[in-house]
């Protein structure tokens, strides 16, 4: 159990947030799977992004990568390039890493060797069967678990059938498994969503020499097969906006308070609570820096905003900011008027089911939240009071917890706060250094 506030005294400093965990995910991956050696620096050390590390090596990569001094990974992956993956176990533990699980049953499909997928209490419970049935349709194998879910065993194709998929759900994991399936196909393979999803995938796989076809009119992204990967040279991962968006929002709701988040990915697919959040009023300011790689990149300046007012977030809107709908509620809480985020329910299906837990927390702690249908409402301004609070596990969930103690007028207690190392380990101390006094 740990305790925030009550209240915190106001929020002043820059803070580098850590590696963008999508990217991270994406370069160590990557790199395994390309001939020869990539160097990768900037990458998240964190629970899911080691899940990814590990599975990677027991599949035949060698990577050394060590703690820098912003706590971040650096160092080499080289990997298994055109040889088969090795699989020197028969099982892959992906911890509580659903992008773990989900981009290697697409990089272990085209491979003739039986993998068996496996992952935490957590992880067994979420839905795997939107990334297994199109892969299927390619010529892929799969065992899974009662309901579709972990354990997976994976038995690959080496003659995969490429593949046009128009995807029910707009999803960066479901669109990347495909994707990377399609890379050892015969033919093109496509993925069209319903709405864009992160597009990391298709921004980071043209550094290892592969040509992407990108639509965003009609939200479709294609890679023609058979293709390998070349070692990518030098890959520096971002900043994370996921976890900058946490301490943006306790900027915001902490009187007297100025962050600054530099080297941040600005990426479109991945900011749109910073759209949200300036329609709400927020004094936030973004300062692009020069692009020198893929992602956009800059500086997130966020001060105390005290006159927040409601919004309306449309379903298209929710793909951009899914991780951060659980913040952006809180925020919500202490704006003026009703929020309404609409297309939420793929937040039942997260480390934990979100969209029930965000309701009872926020009730908890004397705010006016609740779910109709898809649809989260939230009516604001609520003087927030303490509670105990339960994260289930999930990153999100904790840190959000967490900032409602900044502004609560009586401590707020985390329960299993722990959950946060799935992505950034360093969130209290940030915070604590935040709220120190300056020397």
């Amino acid at each position: 159990m740990t305790q925030f506030g009550p209240g915190s005294p106001p929020l002043r400093g820059t803070i580098h947030v850590p590696g963008d965990k999508s990217l991270s995910h994406r370069a160590v991956l990557f790199s395994a799977m390309a001939e020869g050696t990539t160097q990768v620096s900037g990458v998240l050390d964190s629970a899911d992004v080691r899940s990814t590390i590990g599975a990677v090596r027991t599949l035949g990569a060698h990577v050394e990568l060590s703690e820098q001094p912003d706590r971040s990974l650096a160092g080499s992956v080289r990997g298994w390039g055109a040889s088969c993956p090795a699989a020197w176990q028969p099982v892959v533990d992906c911890g509580n890493s659903g992008t773990t699980a989900r981009l290697l049953m697409g990089v272990l499909a085209s491979w003739p060797i039986t993998v068996t997928l496996t992952g935490d209490e957590s992880l067994s419970k979420r839905p795997m069967r939107r990334v297994t049935e199109p892969l299927t349709e390619m010529g892929a194998h799969f065992e899974t678990a009662e309901g579709g879910t972990l354990p997976i065993t994976v038995e690959g194709c080496a003659r995969l059938t490429a593949l046009d998929y128009n995807s029910p759900v707009a999803s960066a994991q479901v669109k990347s498994a495909v994707l990377l399936a399609g890379l050892h196909a015969n033919g093109v393979t496509r993925v069209t969503e319903p709405a864009l999803s992160r597009d990391h995938t298709e921004r980071l796989l043209p550094a290892y020499g592969v040509r992407v076809e990108t639509d965003a009119e009609h939200c479709a992204a294609a890679v023609e097969g058979p293709v390998s990967l070349d070692a990518a040279g030098k890959i520096a991962v971002p900043r994370d906006p996921s976890s900058a968006a946490f301490l943006t929002a306790a900027a915001l709701l902490v009187p007297g308070s100025k962050v600054v988040l530099p080297g941040v990915s600005l990426n479109e697919t991945r900011t749109g609570f910073l759209r949200v959040l300036e329609r709400m009023g927020a004094d936030v300011e973004v300062v692009p820096w020069p692009e020198t790689g893929a992602e956009r990149v800059g500086e997130i300046v966020a001060k105390y905003s005290p006159e927040l007012r409601a919004t309306i977030v449309t379903a298209s809107e929710i793909p951009a900011m899914v991780d951060e709908i659980p913040i952006l509620a809180l925020v919500a809480a202490r704006a003026s008027g009703e929020t309404r985020f609409e297309g939420v329910g793929e937040l039942r299906v997260k480390e934990s089911d979100r969209l029930a837990a965000i309701v009872d927390g926020l009730t908890a702690l004397g705010a006016e939240a609740r779910a109709d249908g898809d649809t989260l409402i939230v009516s604001g301004p609520a003087a927030l009071g303490g509670a105990q609070l339960d994260s289930l596990g999930d990153h999100r969930l904790a840190m959000t917890w967490a900032v409602a103690g900044l502004v609560a007028i009586e401590p707020v207690a985390v329960e299993r706060f722990e959950a946060v190392a799935v992505s950034y380990p360093g969130f209290a101390a940030d915070l604590k250094q935040l709220a120190a006094p300056p020397e």
